[in-house]
């Protein structure tokens, strides 16, 4: 009898200190279209983290339990193959800027008795070895993303998200930071637009956004404001009238007038929200509070979708590698050019 019970996640971490664009490209993309084709994926995504030095996360999920150690051994094959034939020369010095770095963001997000299992014996962070993988426990974050139903949805959210952002790397010159920002800011346009469409609404989501990151890493030089304005005076007006074309062409079912993949990036964005706010109507999704103290079951959208949004919209920019400080200014000019540029119903009052 053919098995039809779809297998665990699995996870393999890349440690690959270098631009991760020809792994994915060369790498990651081919494999996972070799799955799929042979009908052995039920889903899949990446990330990019820093934990124990830079790395790609890379997450499948067998179409079959039985899949599982046929999808796990071509995948190491592949990416052993990769290593051996296009190995990141970068190291990551211990004593340098990026293990600083690193650092900073283990001792912000990893309280002191939960350094234990990755701290090396000088007492910092433990540094995997370059050019080098791993298969690692697949540990989906149910507080952040409403529980097993919202963590079911955000995977497919991140599989779609993440075949996005490969297409864009190897179509795109992101490796430029100003197409990797220009790029960054129009999904982060269209996504909110669709989220909030409430144009007072999203203002005020955007500056509690930009405030997150500045409260989260306030006290380091992760975050920094002082030529956002200059900056964004060179492109305010521009920028502004963009947003509000994009807001348009999202909110009155025009998103077929949107360039590009900006289109495609629109029609899933409301098939995102629409399944978001289905699933917070019907069993309610259930949150992680701030604080982490308690679980909240959240039952109206008007409260689900912003929740869900901050994590959404981020791990997009993770996986086109814009950094926190990048994050943090492109939520602030947003905001910004749409508050002061005023709807077209409303210039002429």
């Amino acid at each position: 009898m053919a098995e039809t019970t779809t297998g665990e996640w699995q996870a393999l971490h890349i440690h690959y200190a270098a631009n991760p664009r020809p792994l994915l490209i060369q790498c990651v993309s081919p494999l996972l279209r070799e799955l799929t084709a042979d009908g052995l994926l039920a889903g899949h995504f990446f990330i990019n983290y820093w934990l124990e030095g830079p790395h790609v996360r890379l997450r499948l999920r067998p179409a079959t339990a039985q899949a599982t150690d046929e999808v796990l051994a071509r995948a190491e094959r592949a990416v052993g193959r990769f290593l051996r034939e296009r190995p990141a020369l970068y190291e990551v010095d211990s004593s340098g800027f990026l293990n600083e770095f690193y650092n900073t963001l283990f001792e912000l997000e990893f309280a002191e008795d939960e350094r234990g299992d990755f701290l090396a014996p000088d007492g910092r962070m433990r540094l995997r070895p370059n050019n080098s993988f791993s298969r690692e426990p697949y540990e989906p974050e149910y507080g952040k993303y409403g529980g097993p139903a919202g963590v079911e949805l955000a995977e497919w959210h991140f599989r779609h998200s993440s075949e996005l952002v490969i297409e864009a790397v190897r179509d795109m010159n992101l490796h430029l930071r100003t197409v990797r920002l220009g790029t960054a800011a129009q999904l982060m346009m269209v996504m909110a637009g669709v989220f909030l469409p409430d144009r007072a609404e999203l203002i005020d989501y955007l500056d509690r956004y930009h405030a997150f990151w500045h409260k989260a890493f306030s006290g380091t030089d992760l975050i920094g404001s002082d030529a956002y304005d200059r900056a964004y005076e060179s492109m305010g007006p521009g920028l502004g009238r963009r947003f509000e074309a994009v807001r348009t062409a999202v909110g009155h079912g025009g998103t077929d007038r949107l360039p590009g993949f900006l289109s495609g990036w629109a029609r899933h964005c409301h098939e995102l929200r629409s399944r978001a706010a289905a699933l917070t109507t019907g069993d309610g999704l259930v949150f992680r509070s701030w604080d982490g103290t308690r679980d909240e079951r959240i039952t109206d959208p008007a409260v689900s979708l912003p929740l869900l949004l901050s994590p959404y919209m981020h791990m997009t920019n993770n996986r086109l590698h814009v950094t926190i400080r990048d994050e943090a200014y492109l939520s602030h000019v947003l905001g910004r050019a749409l508050r002061e540029c005023a709807p077209p119903a409303e210039a002429g009052r």
